[in-house]
C-alpha cells in the first residue's frame, strides 16, 4: 500500500510549479492628481474611498425606500446568483487539483467460475507537473473574485438610482406645484384684465395675452401630472416592491439637507479601489494565468490510475489477507505534430492583451467621471447661489409690473414678459436643485463605493 501511495505523493508535491507569467499590476494610465482649477472646489486631503451609503444618506425616508430596494431589486438578485455560480465554478475546477476517490464492488456469479471483488482507487488524475490544472483553478478564482466585484458595482449603482429616482420625484412634485401656483396666480390675472376690458379700460389685446400665460401653465400641469405618475413608476420598479405614499418625498429643498456632500482627496490611486476597476483587474489576472495553463498544454500530461482492493473466487474468503490486490498505471500523453496548443497560447496571449486594455479603459473612464463630478461639485453652489437671486429679483419685477398695470401706469405686456421671466426662473431653480442632489449621489457612485 505504501508503495501505491508513492508515486501519488511524489507528483502532488511536482505539481507546485506553474508556468504563468509574474503578474504586476500595470500602472494607472492617468495622471497621479485628480485635476485642480477654476471649475474645482480645493481638495481634501487624506479622504479615503470605502464611504458606507448610509453616511451619504441621512434622510429617513429616502434610508428606508434605499434598503427596500437592496432586499427586492431583481438586477441585484441576478448579480449574487452570479457570484454563487462563478463560485460553484471555481469549486469544480479547484478539485481537479486533488485526486478523487472511487469506491466498486463487483460479483460475477456462473455455473463454472464465481469470482468477487471489490476496491478503491484513483482514476486517471492527472499529476500537475507543469502547473496546467494549478493555472486553470487560479484562472477560475480570478474569475469568481471578478464576479465578486462585479457585483458590487450593481449594489452602488443600485442605491445611487434609487436615491436619485427619489429625488428626480421630489423635483417634478415641485414643478407640479409650481405649475399648478402660476395656473392659479394666472386665472386671477386673466380675470383681472376681462373686468378691466369689460370696463374699458384695457384692450382685447391685454385679455389674449392673460389667456396666453393661462394655457401655457394648464399644459404644464398636465405634462407634470404624467411625469410625477412616470417617476413612481420608475421608483416602484428599482425598489422590486409599489412605495406608499408616505414614504414618498414631500420637498426638494428638505430631501437635499439629508443628502451628505462626499469628500474628495487628491490622489487618484484612489479609483483603484473602484469594484469596476478592481473586476478588471481580477479578469487581467484570469487572463494571465490562462497564458501558464496554455504553456503547460505543449508538455507531456501525466496521469495515473491506480486501485487497492480484494478479490477471491469466493465470497468467504474475499476478506482474508490472500485476496488483497492493488495495481498502479501512469500514463503520460503529447502531441507530436499537429494539435491546437500554439494556438491556444496565442489566443491566451491576446485575451490577456484585451483584458489590460480593458483594465486601463477602465480606469481612464473611471477618472473622467470623478473629474466631471467634481467639476460639478466646485460650481453647483455658485450657479445655485445666482438662481436664488434671479428668482428673487424676478419675484420683485412682476409684482412691481402687476401693480403698475392694475394703476394704469404700464400696459398688460410689462406684467405678462415678467410673469413668464418668473416662472422660468422658478423651473430652472428647481432644475439646478435637482442637480445639486443628483451630483451629490453621483460623487457616492464613483468614489465613496461601499465596502
Amino acid at each position: 500500500m505504501n508503495r501505491t501511495a508513492l508515486p501519488l505523493a511524489a507528483g502532488l508535491m511536482l505539481a507546485a510549479c506553474t508556468m504563468a507569467p509574474a503578474y504586476e499590476r500595470p500602472a494607472p494610465p492617468i495622471p497621479a492628481m485628480l485635476p485642480t482649477g477654476e471649475a474645482y472646489a480645493p481638495a481634501q486631503v487624506g479622504v479615503q474611498p470605502g464611504l458606507a451609503w448610509g453616511q451619504v444618506v441621512s434622510d429617513p425616508a429616502l434610508r428606508t425606500v434605499i434598503e427596500r430596494a437592496l432586499a427586492n431589486n431583481r438586477d441585484l438578485r441576478a448579480a449574487l446568483a452570479n457570484i454563487m455560480s462563478a463560485r460553484a465554478q471555481y469549486r469544480v475546477q479547484r478539485a481537479a487539483q486533488l485526486p478523487t476517490l472511487t469506491g466498486d464492488a463487483r460479483a460475477n456469479v456462473t455455473r463454472q467460475n464465481d469470482s468477487y471483488s471489490a476496491d478503491i482507487g484513483i482514476s486517471a488524475f492527472e499529476i500537475d507537473l507543469f502547473g496546467r490544472v494549478r493555472s486553470l483553478s487560479e484562472a477560475a478564482l480570478e474569475n469568481y473574485l471578478a464576479t465578486q466585484e462585479g457585483a458590487r458595482a450593481p449594489r452602488i449603482a443600485l442605491i445611487a438610482e434609487t436615491a436619485t429616482a427619489y429625488a428626480t420625484l421630489a423635483a417634478d412634485r415641485g414643478l407640479l406645484d409650481l405649475s399648478r401656483q402660476t395656473l392659479a396666480n394666472a386665472e386671477r390675472s386673466l380675470k383681472l384684465t376681462q373686468s378691466l376690458n369689460g370696463a374699458g379700460l384695457s384692450g382685447k389685446l391685454d385679455v389674449f395675452q392673460a389667456q396666453t400665460i393661462v394655457e401655457q401653465a394648464a399644459s404644464d400641469v398636465a405634462v407634470n401630472v404624467t411625469q410625477v405618475a412616470q417617476d413612481r413608476n420608475a421608483l416602484d420598479l428599482l425598489v422590486g416592491a409599489p412605495i406608499e405614499e408616505a414614504l414618498l418625498p414631500t420637498s426638494l429643498d428638505g430631501l437635499i439637507a439629508g443628502i451628505a456632500r462626499v469628500p474628495a482627496g487628491l490622489s487618484s490611486d484612489m479609483l483603484l479601489q473602484r469594484p469596476d476597476i478592481l473586476q478588471a483587474e481580477h479578469q487581467l489576472k484570469a487572463a494571465n494565468a490562462n497564458i501558464g495553463a496554455a504553456r503547460a498544454a505543449m508538455f507531456p500530461k501525466i496521469s495515473l490510475t491506480s486501485a487497492i482492493g480484494i478479490a477471491s473466487s469466493a465470497l468467504s474468503s474475499l476478506f482474508t489477507g490472500d485476496a488483497f490486490t492493488w495495481s498502479a498505471s501512469p500514463s503520460a500523453t503529447m502531441p507530436i505534430f499537429g494539435g491546437p496548443a500554439r494556438g491556444n497560447l496565442d489566443y491566451s496571449k491576446a485575451q490577456r492583451d484585451l483584458a489590460l486594455a480593458q483594465y486601463e479603459k477602465a480606469i481612464q473612464t473611471a477618472f473622467r467621471e470623478v473629474a466631471d463630478a467634481l467639476a460639478r461639485d466646485g460650481t453647483i453652489d455658485a450657479q445655485q447661489a445666482a438662481q436664488r437671486r434671479l428668482v428673487a429679483a424676478s419675484q420683485r419685477a412682476y409684482d412691481l409690473s402687476e401693480q403698475r398695470y392694475r394703476s394704469g401706469i404700464d400696459t398688460f405686456l410689462n406684467t405678462l414678459v415678467n410673469q413668464r421671466a418668473l416662472y422660468s426662473a422658478e423651473r430652472t431653480a428647481i432644475a439646478t436643485h435637482l442637480a445639486l442632489a443628483s451630483n451629490r449621489l453621483l460623487l457616492y457612485r464613483v468614489i465613496a463605493a461601499d465596502q
